[in-house]
Order: structure tokens, then sequence, then C-alpha cells
């Protein structure tokens, strides 16, 4: 099911959607990291933008 843009905020700013190509390009932006290390990230910690981001931090 698509993003309903015109409820964005709060919860949908805390997890990754690897369903949304534009999502993984802007969070991949982020954390600096590739498409894929960040695809490999949301499927070992889950898709919270916090747990991803530290599991990033210690892989590098």
């Amino acid at each position: 099911m698509p993003d309903d843009k015109s409820q964005s905020g709060g919860q949908d700013r805390k997890r990754i959607s690897l369903s949304q190509e534009y999502e993984v390009r802007d969070w991949a932006k982020k954390f600096n990291v590739t498409p894929e290390q960040l695809e490999a990230a949301v499927r070992a910690v889950g898709n919270d933008a916090a747990a991803v981001e530290e599991h990033l931090k210690g892989t590098r």
C-alpha cells in the first residue's frame, strides 16, 4: 500500500519503507550508504530508522 502523502509526519519519519524508491534513495543518502547497504541493514534490524542508523554505524 503506498504512503498517504497527506498523512506524513511522526511515525512515518521513524520508519524506512523499502517498497518506496524515494525513501530508499533519501535514507541511503542521509546515512551515506548505498541503497543495497540500506536494504541489508533494514533486513537485519527492521525498519526503525534509529536501529538502522546504529547498525550502519557499527558496520563501518
